[in-house]
């Protein structure tokens, strides 16, 4: 059956960003029977046994209680789970001194969802025809943001300025203020922190910044803390989550060891809460009650802020610092590479600048030799503007073991040397 698509049905039936790359991945993996691929692209989070056990003890608790079948085996509320919201806004009240109320706080089936909602009830054709934009203030940030606008049109996003210290071979990206736009043309605002791929965290002033912008155009500023504090708390540096009129806080279990259940958290006004939970009862009535369900326990106990701080964050942390040593050791010291500063997230992000080859080829070479990485170009959605700077990035996944790590990186500096030194001869 070959059905005629609409527009919407064409442009979502398409793969966009990674998930394109990962098709060829999964290929690449299956043909390659026998071969051993060192996979450093994947963004599944690696299931810690402290984690694991933490969700077994607490669907035993739901299973031991009364509210078990009023749980699994009903309908329920639209804006979620009331003892999951309730727990949340319990646990944010006491730890950042807010005055949340049940009206404040919204559940989806993950945080893509929630940015689905968001981008199309404040991006796109207003009801007068005005086009209103979505905007990215810090490229390259989640891939993901290119694929949940229905009027593609509306993103657009903006380049970073770069802090770059050559000796060490660090950088970090920096939102470019003399440039980024926020005007009466902008439906909203989207970043994540800590940021996926880059692993960068915006400053408590950048994000405050960022919102004043906004705050008098009543523009909603989405901050996607999928990787932030309180839990996964996969923050490698000090942050504080920033919260505000304006703005909607956003957050997932994902990375709290809860991604089967699509577990996704909004934190905001009640209007935009509103707004969002009226979406969300059209498009899918609500999310997993099962999930919301054991992960208020896990909140209630204090134990998911406790293991996200001691386990999930220093797990993460120590494969950030075995990929800074090793390409330390490995990559010629008169290469000009860089990695972003490790500030979070589980990734790590390296940049290769006067890459002779893009980003795409490079990943095809290592690919030969059994290393995958997820070539940076996929990381720059609604970037209108030619950047070379988007060829000559790769993303390298924080998920593999120590030894997986060391060889891939060990492997990946072989690979770029000989790159480079091929350029030269030829040249």
């Amino acid at each position: 059956m070959n059905p005629a698509l609409t527009q919407i049905g064409a442009q979502m039936s398409n793969l966009t960003g990674v998930r394109a790359i990962m098709k060829d991945i999964i290929e690449t993996l299956r043909a390659g029977a026998g071969q051993h691929f060192i996979n450093l692209s994947a963004g599944n989070p690696v299931i810690l046994p402290e984690v694991e056990q933490l969700w077994r003890d607490c669907t035993a608790q739901l299973l031991a209680s009364s509210e078990y079948g009023e749980v699994v085996c009903r309908y329920g509320s639209s804006q979620g789970y009331a003892p999951l919201i309730d727990a949340i806004a319990k646990d944010f009240n006491r730890r950042y001194g807010l005055e949340l109320s049940d009206r404040n706080i919204l559940i989806t089936p993950g945080s893509q969802s929630l940015y689905f909602y968001a981008a199309n009830s404040f991006g796109g054709y207003t009801t007068s025809g005005e086009l209103k934009q979505i905007v990215l203030p810090l490229s390259p940030d989640y891939t993901g943001y290119g694929g949940v606008c229905l009027v593609q049109e509306a993103l657009i996003a903006y380049k970073p300025s770069l802090d770059i210290d050559a000796a060490a071979h660090k950088f970090k990206y920096r939102p470019d203020f003399s440039n980024l736009s926020i005007t009466e043309n902008t439906g909203c605002v989207i970043f994540s922190r800590p940021c996926n791929p880059t692993g960068n965290v915006l400053t408590d002033d950048e994000v405050k910044k960022i919102a004043a912008l906004a705050a008098p155009l009543d523009v909603p500023v989405l901050i996607d803390s999928a990787y932030g504090p309180p839990f996964p708390a996969l923050n490698f540096t000090e942050m504080t989550p920033i919260f505000g009129n304006n703005i909607l806080h956003c957050m997932s279990l994902s990375k709290a060891g809860l991604p089967g259940e699509r577990i996704g958290i909004a934190i905001g006004d009640e209007q935009l809460i509103q707004v969002l939970e009226c979406f969300q009862t059209n498009a899918c009535l609500h999310a997993s009650r099962y999930g919301q369900a054991i992960a208020a326990y896990a909140i209630n106990s204090g134990m998911l802020a406790e293991i996200a701080e001691l386990v999930i964050r220093p797990f993460y942390q120590n494969k950030f610092t075995v990929v800074e040593n090793t390409l330390d050791e490995a990559m010629p010291k008169d290469l000009p590479w860089l990695l972003h500063r490790g500030e979070g997230a589980i990734f790590a992000w390296l940049w290769l600048p006067d890459l002779p080859i893009t980003d795409w080829e490079l990943y095809q070479q290592l690919k030969q030799v059994g290393v995958i990485v997820v070539p940076g170009s996929t990381f720059f959605p609604g970037l209108q503007q030619e950047w070379e700077h988007k060829q000559q990035c790769v993303r390298i996944s924080l998920t593999a073991s120590d030894e997986e790590i060391v060889i891939g990186m060990q492997r990946l500096a072989k690979v770029v040397q000989q790159v480079y030194q091929c350029s030269v001869v030829s040249a």
